[in-house]
């Protein structure tokens, strides 16, 4: 990929996630963070900021289920990529929660 291109969507299930190891495991994996990623908000955070490039289009399919199973962590998800999307409006990432 061209490093002047951005990818456009990317979607991620988390219909089955039930701990938040899984949900920075996936978040992990489908947003390419590196290996060393620290699996938890800070490291998230860091890593959004610096390390990789977020999609155009961020589609979480499943938000309900996270925001049952782990409501302490959505929030600070939700809440992180807002801040993102403030402080970075460049960068912009639309998110959608399905």
């Amino acid at each position: 990929m061209d490093n002047d291109e951005r990818v456009e969507i990317i979607i991620i299930d988390v219909t089955e996630i039930r701990t938040s190891k899984e949900l920075h495991g996936i978040l992990k994996k489908e947003l390419d963070f590196p290996t060393f990623y620290g699996m938890n908000w800070d490291a998230f955070w860091d890593t959004i900021t610096g390390l990789v490039e977020l999609p155009e289009k961020l589609v979480i399919k499943g938000w309900d289920n996270i925001v049952r199973a782990l409501p302490n962590d959505s929030e600070i998800m939700k809440r992180l990529l807002d801040k993102f999307n403030e402080d970075y409006p460049i960068c912009k990432c639309t998110v959608e929660y399905k």
